[in-house]
């Protein structure tokens, strides 16, 4: 192992540097170090003789970037699990300690490869990238994000490139990339280290070049719609106390009703197509035979005045299990509800179901706060309305390309998401889940229509394009025409979906293969 003296007085700030680097490149910042901020940590690692060290130095940097990147999670438990700051503060440092353990492992897998194969200095650096990309990639994550959505959220023409390999595999290209810049640095009094750092510019440089070149060559639309979006800022207090029936459903149904006859008086010369309406917003069961109850007959009724379709997030009740479902709900001009309706099935832990309550079904007398939700179809289902083909989809499962994947292929021609965002704050999270769920129209080139509750509500178009963005915490509403293609191609990244992950695991495989072959006496 190599144990050449840092040019650090203090070594450890090399994983601190790590750490600030990636905190400080993901959205909503700049993706300013996103090509260089894994480099200090590699170099840290490449001098260490003990495990210890490295899987140390992996913890620290992961904690740090955690702590700046994803400090909304404090806010998130205050909020939503209605505990004191303080215990608050308590959970969020557990989570940056072990919500992202990608950066340890990749440590640990590397450091028993050089223990076992003794491989040289140029494949040990090889390997770090190449094991650091496959373990951001598979290990299980809450908040599941990656490096690619960052050139999104900044506008770098590089993030066309989804289309072809998805965020995901943008990500894997951005870290890779940290690899030659680590040579580079290792080179920096060499013509070499010049050499290879004006390469990757250039190769960087070209691919968002290229980028441009992918968006202009979108075909034209076929067709348009005009749509809507509800924004009513409902509290969290009135959410909480509607969903588990302890009033306000009233105030909640006449806001939504009051923003939204705002929003289409201030539309008169504009036929509107269909309202959205955010997840969960009817504060009441719909489908079957709540229908035909109190609050399903005033939006019917108000639906078939104004003679105006809505999709709508609202509560409905799984008829197998008896169990409540979060659901979207299409209603067309006369206010008849659509069947089939859409279930969430990608269920948020400790918020819509309890991790293996199925097998030891006494934790939820442990945790009787925790919602019991049932799970949906998954992404099989089109909502009816008009003869639009929409793929619906509810908060956070928009951040699985898998899921998005599977509304294309039965041929979505849009997809529409609704959130809830209030249990967030303002300050990260709403925009990091806002890119990370446009992203999804560039991978399959296809509309994105996103309504929140409290926001950020917009429309990316199929070239990614986002249209004007929500204020935050406010009431509103917006009138969007979203561009679309009836019959929308498939693109290179759905058909392959696998493709970059193999292609990674092949590039591995043949590392070890060399490896055995290459080892350091």
């Amino acid at each position: 192992m190599k144990t050449a003296a840092s040019p650090l007085k203090h070594p450890w700030l090399l994983p601190i540097a790590s750490g600030v680097f990636i905190g400080t490149s993901y959205i909503p910042f700049p993706p300013w170090a996103s090509l260089f901020c894994f480099v200090p940590l590699w170099l840290f690692w490449s001098r260490q003789n003990s495990l210890k060290n490295v899987l140390l130095g992996g913890f620290l940097t992961t904690f740090i970037y955690t702590l700046i990147g994803f400090n909304w999670v404090t806010y998130t438990l205050h909020e939503f699990a209605q505990v004191n700051w303080f215990v608050a503060g308590i959970g969020m440092l557990l989570f940056a300690l072990f919500g992202h353990l990608f950066v340890p492992a990749a440590g640990l897998l590397w450091y028993t490869g050089v223990k076992l194969f003794r491989w040289p200095h140029w494949l040990s650096f090889a390997h770090m990238a190449v094991l650091t990309v496959l373990c951001e990639f598979g290990l299980p994550m809450l908040f599941k994000w990656n490096f690619g959505y960052t050139w999104y959220g900044f506008g770098l023409p590089v993030y066309q490139w989804a289309e072809f390999v998805g965020f995901t595999g943008l990500s894997m290209i951005t870290i890779l990339l940290n690899w030659p810049l680590l040579v580079a640095w290792q080179r920096r009094r060499e013509r070499s280290g010049l050499t290879i750092l004006a390469g990757v510019i250039i190769v960087f440089a070209g691919f968002n070049l290229a980028g441009l070149g992918l968006k202009n060559r979108l075909p034209e639309p076929e067709a348009y719609f005009n749509t809507l979006l509800v924004q009513a800022n409902i509290g969290n207090t009135e959410k909480h106390a509607a969903a588990h029936g302890k009033g306000f459903q009233t105030e909640i149904l006449k806001k939504y009703l009051t923003v939204t006859e705002n929003g289409l008086e201030s539309n008169p010369d504009v036929g509107v197509d269909f309202v959205l309406w955010s997840e969960t917003s009817f504060p009441s069961l719909l489908g079957g035979q709540y229908n035909e109850s109190y609050y399903a007959r005033v939006l019917s009724e108000y639906l078939r005045e104004r003679q105006i379709g809505m999709i709508t997030g609202a509560y409905a009740k799984d008829e197998r299990s008896g169990l409540i479902t979060n659901s979207l709900f299409a209603l067309d001009r006369q206010g008849t509800v659509t069947e089939p309706h859409y279930s969430k099935t990608i269920l948020l832990a400790l918020g819509e179901y309890i991790p293996g309550e199925k097998k030891f079904p006494w934790l939820r007398d442990w945790f009787p706060m925790v919602g019991n939700f049932a799970e949906g179809p998954g992404p099989t289902v089109l909502l009816q309305l008009n003869d639009y083909k929409v793929g619906p989809q509810v908060c956070y499962e928009s951040l699985f390309p898998d899921f998005s994947k599977g509304l294309s292929d039965i041929g979505a021609q849009f997809i529409v998401n609704a959130t809830n965002d209030s249990w967030y704050g303002a300050w990260q999270e709403p925009y990091q889940h806002l890119y990370m769920t446009l992203a999804r129209a560039v991978e399959f080139r296809r509309p994105v229509v996103r309504v929140t509750n409290t926001g950020i509500s917009t429309v990316a178009l199929a070239s990614g394009k986002v249209l004007h963005r929500s204020p935050l915490n406010q009431e509103w509403s917006g009138l969007y025409t979203v561009p679309y293609q009836k019959e929308p191609a498939s693109t290179f990244y759905q058909r392959h979906f696998e493709l970059m992950p193999s292609l990674l695991t092949a590039i591995f495989v043949g590392l070890l293969i060399v490896g055995i072959f290459s080892r350091k006496e």
